[in-house]
C-alpha cells in the first residue's frame, strides 16, 4: 500500500493506492488532513485509466509532404519522435530566433515537471516564450493578493480554520460540486452557529448549504463588493486602529465608494437593496462582537476582464473589518487545479522564474542562474501570457512551434475556434499527454507519459501545503516521465546544463532555486513531507538565530500575515477599484447572460474523467430557467442551440429553477462551451473573460 494523493482538484486530498495483482484499489487515508479520509467520485474512481485502451504507450508522428500537406499519426520509436522534435526546433530557432519556439504548461504538473518545464524553455531553448493553463485558474487572485497583501498563496491558513469563521462569505463558489470534501467545513461551522452567503448567479449545491443566497448578473460582482464596503463605511463600523496600524490607501477608498448605496448596486447587479444591506448588516455585527468574518474567491467572480478588480474590493471589504491576519478570518482564493498555486510559483508563467521570483528582477535572475550554472545574461526576459501567446502561434512574428505538457487546449481555451486555427498554423506541434486528447489529435508528434499513480513528484495544494505523490505501480511499457522527456529534449538540443529525471533530485534542485524568494522551499524535503503530512511554504532552510546565523530547521508556514504583510513595510494596501462591466453586454442579437462551470462528475477539459467508466458521462448541456424555456418554446431534453459571437453549439436543454431567468450556463468539461466564451482579457492578470458573454439561444 502506497500513500499519494487525489489526480485532480487543488484539495489533493490525500488516499492509499493498493496494488492486487494487474489492478489499482484506491483507498482512504483517514490521518491525512485535508480530507480526513473522504474522497469524492471522482477520488475514488481516480485508478479508472489504468489498462485503459485508450492510453498512450508509444510515440506518434505525423508525416508531412513537401507541400505542407499533413498524413495521419503513426506509430514512431521514442528515438525517431524526439530526433525529429529536436532537429525541427533546431531549424526554426536557426532561422527565426529562440522565441520562435514556444512552451505551454499546465497547471496539474507536479513542481518538479513544472520547474524543469521553465528551465527546459529559459536554457536549452533560450525562449521567453512559456506560459501555461493555469494563468486561467486563479491568476486574477495572484494579481490582486501580490498588490494588495504583498504575497500570493491561495489560502493564507489552513483550509480547517474555514469551520472557525462566524460568516463565511463564498464568492463565485461552488465548493460542494467542485471540492466536495471540503463541503463538510461549511457544515462544521453550520453546526457551531456560524453563517454561510454564497454569490452566484445559480442556486447551487453549495447555495443549498447557505444561509443567504445572493444571484448577481453575471459580470457584476465588483459592484457588489463596493456597495458592501459603501454600508460599512456609512455605518461607521470600520476597524479604524487596524487600518491604521496595519495598512495604508484606504481614505482613497473611502471616498470611491461613496456613490454605491445598496439602490445603486441594486441597479447593476439584479440583487434586491433588502439583500445588499443583509449582507452587510451580517458582516457589520459579526466584527463588531468580535467575530471572525472570512471571505473566499474563486473562478466565478475572478475569471473576468475585471476579475483581479473583484478581488482587490473583497480584500478591502476584509481589510476594513479588521480580519485578515486572525486564525478563521480574513481573505483567502480557493484554487481550482491540482497544482495551480505551485504550477506558477517554480517557472511556469511568463513573468517568473523559480521561489515566484520576477523574471525582470536583476537579483532574481543572478541567483537562479547561479543555481542553474549559466550566465543571468542568457535568461531571456518577459514573454507573453497564455492567451496572448496562443493567439501568437504561426503570425509574422509569433511562435512557429509549440510544446505542450498537460494541457487540453482545444477544450480549454477562450475563443477555442481561433485558438484551433493558429495551433493548425504551427509548423510544428507537440503534445505531451496519457491519452489522445482533442490537442493530442491534431499534434505533429505525441509524445506518451506517466500518469499519477505511475510517478513520483510533489504538488502545493490550495493551502500552500506542499504534498507527495508517490509512485504506486510500474508504467506500462513504452511510456516515459516528463522528465525524461525534458531531459532527452534538452540534451539534443545542446542545453549548455544537464537536466535531472530523478525527481527527488529535482526537487532538492527547486528548492535551492527558490532559496530566498516569496515561495522558498529550500527547507522542505520529501523526508519532511512524509514524516509531516506536507510541509507550508514559505519554508527557508532554517530559522534564523538572534545573532543572525543559521539556526533550527524551519517548521513551515501554515498561516500568514499574523504580524505583517509581505510588502517592505509590513502593510497591506487599500486599492481603488472602478466598476466597469462585463467586456460584452446583451444586445437585441444576443440577449441573455452565457456562464460556464464545471459538473460533479468531471474535471476540467475531461480528457481523463471522461474516459473513466466509473463517472457519469452526459455530455454537454444548456441550463436555463423555465420562464425563459417558455419564451423559447422549449423543454427539458430538447436540443437547444446557443450562439455567441464568436460560435455556436448544439446541447440538450436542462430547465431548472435554480439559474436567472436572463442567464444560460454550459458546462466547459467537453468541446463547444469554449467556442463561444469571451477572450477579452483582465488588464492586469490577463485571465480571459470565461464567465460572461453575450448570448443568443434557439430551439
Amino acid at each position: 500500500m502506497t500513500t499519494s494523493h487525489c489526480p485532480y482538484c487543488s484539495l489533493q486530498c490525500g488516499m492509499t493506492l493498493t496494488r492486487e495483482g494487474r489492478s489499482l484499489t484506491v483507498g482512504p487515508w483517514e490521518s491525512f488532513p485535508v480530507n480526513e479520509g473522504a474522497l469524492c467520485r471522482k477520488g475514488w474512481t481516480s485508478a479508472g485509466l489504468r489498462g485503459h485502451r485508450e492510453r498512450l504507450t508509444t510515440p506518434l508522428v505525423r508525416d508531412r509532404a513537401a507541400d505542407g500537406t499533413r498524413g495521419e499519426l503513426r506509430p514512431a520509436t521514442w528515438d525517431e519522435a524526439l530526433d525529429l522534435v529536436a532537429a525541427r526546433l533546431t531549424a526554426i530557432r536557426a532561422e527565426d530566433g529562440p522565441d520562435a519556439v514556444a512552451v505551454f504548461g499546465a497547471g496539474g504538473l507536479t513542481n518538479e515537471k513544472g520547474y524543469q518545464l521553465g528551465k527546459l524553455a529559459r536554457v536549452a531553448l533560450g525562449t521567453s516564450q512559456i506560459d501555461y493553463n493555469g494563468r486561467w485558474c486563479m491568476s486574477s487572485a495572484a494579481s490582486a493578493g501580490l498588490r494588495a497583501l504583498g504575497l500570493d498563496r491561495g489560502l493564507p491558513f489552513p483550509l480547517a480554520d474555514v469551520e472557525r469563521a462566524d460568516v463565511l462569505v463564498l464568492a463565485g463558489s461552488n465548493l460542494a460540486e467542485t471540492a466536495p470534501p471540503a463541503a463538510r467545513h461549511l457544515d462544521r461551522l453550520r453546526e457551531r452557529g456560524g453563517r454561510v452567503v454564497v454569490v452566484d448567479p445559480r442556486r447551487t449545491p453549495t447555495a443549498d448549504r447557505a444561509d443567504l443566497h445572493l444571484a448577481p448578473v453575471p459580470g457584476t460582482d465588483l459592484a457588489l463588493a463596493l456597495g458592501v464596503l459603501h454600508l460599512v463605511v456609512a455605518a461607521g463600523a470600520v476597524d479604524e486602529d487596524y487600518v491604521a496600524a496595519r495598512t495604508s490607501g484606504f481614505e482613497a477608498v473611502r471616498r470611491s465608494v461613496t456613490s454605491w448605496w445598496p439602490e445603486q448596486v441594486e441597479r447593476v447587479t439584479g440583487i434586491a437593496a433588502a439583500e445588499v444591506r443583509a449582507l452587510a448588516d451580517l458582516l457589520i455585527a459579526t466584527a463588531a462582537r468580535g467575530g471572525r468574518v472570512m471571505v473566499l474567491t474563486a473562478r466565478g467572480v475572478e475569471q473576468h476582464s475585471q476579475g483581479s478588480d473583484t478581488v482587490l474590493a473583497w480584500i478591502n471589504v476584509a481589510l476594513a473589518l479588521g480580519m485578515p491576519g486572525r486564525e478563521g478570518a480574513g481573505y483567502g482564493c480557493l484554487t481550482g487545479q491540482g497544482n495551480g498555486q505551485g504550477g506558477r510559483e517554480h517557472g511556469q508563467k511568463a513573468d517568473q522564474l523559480p521561489g515566484y521570483r520576477l523574471i525582470t528582477d536583476p537579483a532574481a535572475r543572478a541567483h537562479v542562474a547561479g543555481v542553474w550554472g549559466v550566465h543571468p545574461d542568457s535568461l531571456p526576459g518577459k514573454g507573453r501570457s497564455a492567451y496572448e501567446l496562443l493567439e501568437a502561434l504561426g503570425t509574422p512574428g509569433g511562435p512557429r512551434a509549440l510544446l505542450v505538457h498537460g494541457s487540453n487546449i482545444v477544450v480549454s481555451a477562450p475563443n477555442a475556434t481561433h485558438v484551433t486555427e493558429r495551433l493548425a498554423a504551427l509548423d510544428l506541434l507537440v503534445v505531451a499527454d496519457l491519452v489522445l486528447s482533442e490537442t493530442a489529435a491534431i499534434a505533429d508528434v505525441v509524445l506518451p507519459v506517466t500518469q499519477w499513480a505511475e510517478e513520483t513528484g510533489t504538488m502545493t495544494n490550495l493551502e500552500g501545503r506542499v504534498v507527495l505523490r508517490q509512485r504506486a505501480v510500474t508504467p506500462p511499457a513504452g511510456v516515459r516521465t516528463d522528465l525524461e522527456v525534458i531531459a532527452a529534449l534538452a540534451e539534443r538540443l545542446g542545453s549548455p546544463v544537464p537536466f535531472a529525471t530523478d525527481p527527488e533530485e529535482v526537487f532538492a534542485e527547486l528548492g535551492r532555486a527558490s532559496a530566498g524568494g516569496p515561495a522558498d522551499y529550500s527547507g522542505i524535503t520529501y523526508d519532511r513531507i512524509r514524516a509531516e503530512h506536507g510541509v507550508f511554504w514559505p519554508c527557508p532552510a532554517t530559522d534564523a538565530a538572534p545573532d543572525g546565523t543559521a539556526g533550527a530547521p524551519h517548521p513551515g508556514t501554515p498561516r500568514l500575515f499574523a504580524e505583517r504583510f509581505g510588502h517592505p513595510d509590513g502593510r497591506a494596501r487599500f486599492l481603488v477599484t472602478e466598476f466597469r462591466g462585463a467586456a460584452e453586454q446583451p444586445c437585441a442579437d444576443f440577449p441573455l447572460h452565457l456562464t460556464t462551470g464545471r459538473v460533479l462528475g468531471q474535471y476540467q477539459s475531461g480528457a481523463q474523467t471522461r474516459r473513466v467508466a466509473g463517472l457519469p458521462d452526459t455530455g454537454p448541456f444548456v441550463e436555463l430557467h423555465p420562464q425563459l424555456a417558455r419564451r423559447l418554446g422549449t423543454a427539458d431534453g430538447e436540443l437547444l442551440t446557443v450562439r455567441t459571437r464568436r460560435g455556436a453549439m448544439r446541447a440538450p436543454a436542462r430547465v431548472v429553477e435554480t439559474i436567472r431567468p436572463d442567464t444560460v450556463f454550459v458546462p466547459f468539461h467537453w468541446v463547444g462551451a469554449n467556442r463561444l466564451t469571451n477572450d477579452a482579457l483582465d488588464p492586469a492578470s490577463r485571465m480571459p473573460e470565461f464567465k460572461v458573454c453575450a448570448a443568443a439561444v434557439s430551439a
